[in-house]
């Protein structure tokens, strides 16, 4: 059994985000992607940020959506998307916190606690019901997206979707979290600007 607690995006959170964004390595974190194999991205060569993206009233952005805006940005612009006021894509990113708890039960050690008189000498046969010990441990899993739509259509034409564990140890370099972790997303993206013909990923 466990309990999951959603959590919005308020500073805290999008920190912690932020650090979800490097999954595909620590903590068995993974990355998947997808994209519309209807949608001409031969035609796509400029994009803008949706006006919400992200944490934020409009009023204000915090650092969280600023790195990414920066993050994101060089890797359009890597792939030879130009920023413009009337974009064929428009970018969007969010994300999701569950707290959860894992429960596990393993037997107790042969060599201490009751059954410590047996050492290693012998065993029990099959089915012996042994005493057990229970571990509970509490951990953060954070979902993260990055989406391009198609603005004309109001369509989603390609995602990227993030889970994995996220620690506050993390926190520490906030930037450098997320300089390294979007390009990780932007990897699996297949298309260059006006051109239709996606190429292999990693």
């Amino acid at each position: 059994m466990h309990t999951q607690r959603l959590l919005i995006l308020p500073l805290r959170i999008c920190l912690l985000l932020a650090i979800s964004l490097s999954v595909g390595c620590a903590s068995g974190g993974k990355i998947r992607s997808d994209y519309d194999h209807d949608a001409d991205f031969g035609s796509y060569r400029t994009y803008n940020f949706i006006a919400d993206s992200g944490a934020g009233d409009g009023k204000y952005q915090s650092f969280f959506a600023k790195y990414m805006v920066e993050a994101i940005t060089i890797e359009m612009e890597k792939r030879g998307y130009v920023k413009s006021d009337n974009p064929d894509l428009l970018v969007n990113f969010s994300g999701i916190l569950q707290e959860k708890t894992k429960v596990t039960t393993t037997p107790a050690p042969m060599a201490g606690g009751y059954y410590g008189y047996r050492g290693s000498r012998y065993g029990a046969w099959g089915g012996y019901g042994y005493a057990t010990e229970t571990n509970v441990s509490q951990y953060t899993e954070g979902t993260f997206n990055i989406d391009l739509v198609d603005r004309a259509r109001k369509q989603l034409v390609w995602e990227a979707v993030g889970v994995g564990r996220v620690s506050d140890k993390d926190l520490e370099n906030l930037r450098e979290s997320v300089m390294k972790g979007v390009p990780r997303y932007f990897a699996l993206y297949p298309f260059r600007a006006g051109d239709p013909i996606p190429v292999p990923t990693k």
